[in-house]
């Protein structure tokens, strides 16, 4: 088994969104482009909610407050998904039903 070893850890210097990926630009350059789809809370945020992320950990994550949802570079590098259970997307997606129609 190798192991990988880098030069700098990567950083995350902005997040943009498409209809159907979550684009990382890291500081050295590349772009790492995710579906949607992996993180359902990313797939069900409006464009503003989308747009208000916050950079963790100095670049080394990003967090959605509006949709109370983190995600490391290390987890996007390696093609993690979600790992939120339905049961808890579901309750999370109710309670912002509720919110929006009150």
């Amino acid at each position: 088994m190798t192991t990988l070893v880098l030069e700098k850890e990567p950083e995350v210097v902005e997040i943009e969104t498409t209809d159907n990926h979550l684009v990382a630009h890291l500081a050295d350059g590349r772009l790492i482009s995710i579906p949607l789809e992996w993180y359902p809370r990313l797939e069900n945020g409006t464009t503003r909610e989308l747009a208000n992320y916050e950079l963790s950990g100095g670049g080394y994550g990003v967090h959605w407050p509006d949709l109370d949802e983190d995600i490391s570079v290390e987890n996007m590098l390696e093609g993690r998904r979600s790992q939120e259970s339905e049961e808890s997307f579901q309750r999370w997606l109710s309670s912002r039903t509720l919110t929006n129609s009150a």
